[in-house]
């Protein structure tokens, strides 16, 4: 499965100010799948797809997008290159100012010459596609986080990108957004033969959707697998964060010392 790979990452390392929060990922993402990249807080999936999309430069490593070195790219090749290239941020990241309709527009009207006609026309197609072309004319202040976020999504596929990346997209919403958006990201990315990369937290509705899951801890993979050999796992990394466990390889106590200690000065018999 992962031969035909359109994103290869290749020993990446990146530091944030002498910190190391990338250790060595190497992972390839194949063409036209959905790949979950998981793990806890801060251990670096946003940094990641940073690095994937160009914003961050890495410390060491490489990754290669289609065939290109992102990090030896110009600015000018970087800019090319995301126009290939989908992304939906965390809560949807919507011009406030600017209407359904305007916000879907913007990376038609940014990164190509197409006449308004036809921009009128590709616009009105995305949202359809996400259920809300009767929302064309509304203010982002006017929709409910779970249409923020499917808007957000029309936006993220308005240049039929070959990749697209989404930095936790079920952040915030109910169950039923939550499921809706899971089903869209699935239908868009067949519809549209584009390859996707998913950073979530939500393991059952991912698991649901994705054809490949990596999971990275301090730094590093640890783990990966389909759907069904995560579900099935024996690692105690997977097993605790698929079952949402307390304790286990990621500790619930941070390291300190006897409580009693603390509270009585090692004074307690």
């Amino acid at each position: 499965m992962l031969d035909d790979a359109l994103v290869h990452v290749e020993n990446l390392r990146f530091d944030y100010g002498g910190k190391p929060v990338l250790q060595g990922i190497n992972m390839r993402i194949p063409r036209g799948k959905v790949v979950a990249i998981m793990g806890g807080s801060g251990c670096g999936k946003t940094t990641l797809l940073r690095c994937i999309g160009g914003q961050l430069r890495p410390t060491g490593g490489k990754i290669v997008v289609d065939g290109q070195t992102v990090s030896t790219m110009n600015q000018s090749g970087i800019y090319a290159m995301r126009r290939r290239m989908g992304m939906l941020f965390q809560f949807g990241a919507l011009f406030t100012d600017m209407s359904v309709f305007e916000n879907v527009a913007f990376p038609l009207r940014e990164h190509t010459d197409l006449p308004e006609s036809l921009i009128r026309d590709l616009v009105l197609m995305k949202l359809q596609a996400v259920g809300l072309r009767g929302a064309r004319d509304l203010m982002p202040n006017s929709l409910s986080g779970g249409m923020a976020r499917r808007v957000a999504l029309a936006r993220a596929v308005a240049l039929d990108p070959s990749l697209i990346m989404y930095d936790e997209p079920f952040t915030g919403l109910d169950p039923i957004s939550l499921g809706v958006i899971g089903q869209l990201i699935r239908r868009l990315n067949d519809a549209l033969g584009a390859t996707s990369i998913m950073v979530t937290h939500d393991v059952q509705e991912s698991l649901l959707i994705v054809d490949y899951i990596f999971f990275i801890s301090e730094g590093k993979v640890v783990a990966e697998g389909t759907p069904d050999e995560i579900r099935h796992s024996s690692d105690p990394f997977v097993h605790q964060f698929v079952h949402a466990e307390a304790d286990g390889p990621v500790p619930f106590h941070i390291k300190a010392t006897p409580i009693m200690d603390d509270l009585f000065g090692g004074r307690h018999a």
